[in-house]
C-alpha cells in the first residue's frame, strides 16, 4: 500500500497483475520445482518448531500444527503477501514464547488465542501502515541480522549435521550441547550432510535452471543411504490431517483469558512484523524486486487469525525458506502455494518416501543455504572503504542475534545506529576566515557546515571566541546548515551576545528556506533584528557601502 491511497483490494489486484505479466510454463516449471524444493526443507523444520513451541505432554499436537501452519500459511501469506518470495510458517523465534504459554495457566488454548490476537495486531498495523518504519532500520542492521540468523540457522543443524543431541535453550546453549556431545558424533550421519554440501557446491549452474541443486541433493543423499542401509535418523512418519486434535474454542476464551495472554500476544506480532518485514526487506534485495511491507502485515495477520482454528501455531515470514526459494529459481507468489500442495501431498501421499529423508542431508542444505544468505559483498564494502560505523552497526546486530533473540537484536542495532547518527550528526564543522571589507574594516566570515541541534550549538560561540584577535564585524555564513533547532537558537543568542559584549557588528547570511522558516517560527529573526539578515555575503558588502 505504501504511500498509495487507493483501497487494498485494488492495489493487490495491480501487484498480482504486475507480478504475473508475462508469465509462461518457463516460470510455473521454475515455481514448481522451487516449491518442492522449498517444501522438502519446510517439512522438518515444520514438524522440529512445533514440537519446540509446545511443552512434552502436547508434543503430538505441536508436530502437527508446525505442518498445519506451514501449510495454511504458505497459501493464505504466499497469495496476499507483499512480495513474490515470501516462505511463511512456523519459526524457532517464538518457541520461547509459545512454550511458556503452553505450560501456563491456560494451555494450548492459550496460544492458540494469543496468536489469534497476535493476528489482529499485525492485521491492523498493516491497515495504519505501519509497515514503513522498516525504512528506519539502517542497512547495516539488516545485513548484521540477515547474517546472524544464518548463523542462527546454520548452529541449530548441528545436532542434526552430526548425529548428536545438541537440544538447548538458546544458541549458545545448543554449541555448548553440541561440543559436550561431540563425542557421540554419528561418521554415516556426518558423511551425508557433507555429501548434500558437496554436492550443493559443484552443482553446475546451467543445470540449477532447471532442477535445483538442493532437491537433486536431498534425493541422492536418501537413495545412497537406502541403498548402502546406512544408520542415520530419518523423518519417519509424518501427521496426516489438516485439522489437529485441538483447535481454538472461541467459546472457552474470557476476559481473564484475554487480559492474561495480551502481553505475549503483543510481542508475538512484534516479533512476527520484525522477522516478516526485514525477511521481506533481506529477500528483495536479494531478488532485485519491490517489497510492499504494509500488505505483508495484512497477510500475516489474516494467516495468523486463521491458523488457531485449524490447530496451527504462530506463523511469520521465514528467511531460511525464503532464502532457499528464491536460490531454488522462485518466480511468483506460486511457489509458496506450490510449497503448502507439496506439504499436502507429503501428508496423504507421500509420507513413506518422505520419511525415508534423512535429517543430516536437510541440514546440509540448510549449510549451503545459510552461507548464500549472507550478504558478503555489502560487509566487504564496508571494511573496504573504512565505514567503521556501518562495521559496527553490523557486527553487534549479529552478535545480538546469535547470543540474545531476534527482537532484541533489531532494538539494539537500530538504537546503535541511533547514536551513531546523532554523533555523526553533532560534529558540525566551523571554520573563521578573516577578510578585509571596504572601509578597511576587518570580518571574521564564520562558516558553518552540517546540523545545528541541542548537542553542538555551542560550536559557534566557541569557533568566535577563538578567533586571535577582535574583528569589526562577524559574519556568520549558514549556507552549509541543513537544519536548526530550538535548543540550537538559545546557543545563537549567546554568540551574539558575546560578540555585542565585544562592540562588534554581525550578520547573518545564507540561510536556506529550511533554515529561516524553522527561525521564523520561534520569532529568532524578530529577537536578533531583522536587519541582520542578509541572502547572501554580497547584498551585506552592498548595504556598508551606502
Amino acid at each position: 500500500m505504501g504511500k498509495n491511497k487507493r483501497p487494498f483490494f485494488a492495489h493487490y489486484a495491480k501487484i498480482f497483475r504486475n507480478e504475473f505479466k508475462g508469465y509462461n510454463s518457463k516460470f510455473f516449471i521454475n515455481d514448481l520445482t522451487a516449491g518442492i524444493t522449498v517444501g522438502a526443507v519446510a517439512l522438518p523444520l515444520a514438524l522440529a518448531f512445533g514440537a519446540a513451541s509446545v511443552d512434552q505432554d502436547h508434543l503430538a499436537i505441536g508436530i502437527a500444527g508446525g505442518l498445519i501452519t506451514a501449510i495454511i500459511a504458505g497459501i493464505v501469506s504466499g497469495l496476499l503477501g507483499g512480495g513474490s518470495f515470501q516462505i511463511s510458517g512456523p519459526t524457532g523465534a517464538m518457541a520461547v514464547i509459545l512454550g511458556t504459554i503452553v505450560s501456563g495457566e491456560y494451555g494450548l488454548q492459550g496460544m492458540f488465542m494469543a496468536t489469534f490476537i497476535s493476528g489482529i495486531v499485525l492485521l491492523v498495523a498493516g491497515l495504519l501502515r505501519f509497515g514503513r518504519f522498516v525504512q528506519f532500520i539502517p542497512k547495516p542492521v539488516v545485513t548484521g541480522f540477515t547474517s546472524g540468523i544464518a548463523l542462527v540457522i546454520a548452529i541449530g543443524q548441528l545436532g542434526n549435521a552430526f548425529g548428536v543431541n545438541a537440544a538447548a535453550e538458546g544458541t549458545i546453549g545448543k554449541v555448548l550441547a553440541f561440543a559436550h556431545n561431540i563425542g557421540d558424533m554419528s561418521i554415516p550421519t556426518v558423511c551425508i550432510a557433507g555429501l548434500v554440501v558437496v554436492i550443493m557446491a559443484l552443482y553446475p549452474k546451467k543445470l540449477a535452471k532447471y532442477v535445483p541443486s538442493s532437491l537433486v541433493a536431498i534425493i541422492i543423499a536418501t537413495a545412497v543411504v537406502k541403498i548402502v542401509n546406512l544408520d542415520v535418523k530419518t523423518i519417519g512418519s509424518i501427521p496426516s490431517s489438516l485439522i489437529n486434535a485441538e483447535v481454538l474454542n472461541i467459546g472457552a476464551v474470557d476476559l481473564t483469558m484475554i487480559a492474561s495472554i495480551s502481553k505475549y500476544a503483543v510481542t508475538i506480532a512484534l516479533l512476527g512484523m520484525i522477522e516478516s518485514l526485514l525477511c521481506g526487506t533481506a529477500a528483495a534485495s536479494m531478488k532485485k524486486e519491490k517489497f510492499d511491507s504494509n500488505v505483508e502485515l495484512i497477510a500475516q495477520g489474516i494467516a495468523n487469525m486463521a491458523v488457531p482454528f485449524a490447530g496451527g501455531v504462530p506463523s511469520t515470514a521465514a528467511i531460511a525458506r525464503t532464502s532457499v526459494a528464491i536460490k531454488s529459481g522462485c518466480r511468483t507468489r506460486l511457489t509458496s502455494v506450490f510449497q503448502s500442495l507439496f506439504l499436502i501431498l507429503c501428508m496423504f501421499v507421500l509420507a513413506p518416501l518422505i520419511g525415508m529423508v534423512p535429517y543430516s542431508a536437510l541440514a546440509g542444505v540448510l549449510f549451503v543455504t545459510a552461507y548464500k544468505m549472507n550478504d558478503t559483498k555489502t560487509i566487504k564494502g564496508y571494511f573496504k572503504h573504512g565505514l567503521k560505523d556501518a562495521i559496527a552497526s553490523c557486527f553487534i546486530t549479529m552478535a545480538a542475534t546469535v547470543i540474545l533473540d531476534l527482537t532484541y537484536a533489531i532494538v539494539i542495532g537500530v538504537a546503535l545506529s541511533m547514536i551513531l547518527t546523532i554523533s555523526k550528526l553533532a560534529d558540525i564543522r566551523v571554520n573563521v576566515e578573516e577578510e578585509t571589507l571596504i572601509n578597511n574594516r576587518d570580518a571574521a566570515i564564520v562558516y558553518s557546515v552540517g546540523a545545528y541541534f541541542f548537542a553542538n550549538g555551542k560550536q559557534l560561540k566557541k569557533a568566535i571566541e577563538k578567533c586571535k584577535k577582535r574583528y569589526d564585524t562577524y559574519i556568520l555564513s549558514f549556507r552549509g546548515v541543513v537544519f536548526v533547532d530550538v535548543s540550537a537558537e538559545t546557543e545563537f543568542v549567546e554568540a551574539i551576545d558575546y560578540i555585542k559584549s565585544l562592540g562588534s557588528d554581525f550578520c547573518f547570511v545564507g540561510l536556506n528556506e529550511d533554515v529561516n522558516g524553522a527561525l521564523e517560527k520561534i520569532g529568532f529573526q524578530e529577537q536578533i533584528g531583522r536587519e541582520h539578515f542578509y541572502p547572501n555575503l554580497e547584498d551585506y558588502v552592498a548595504s556598508i557601502t551606502k
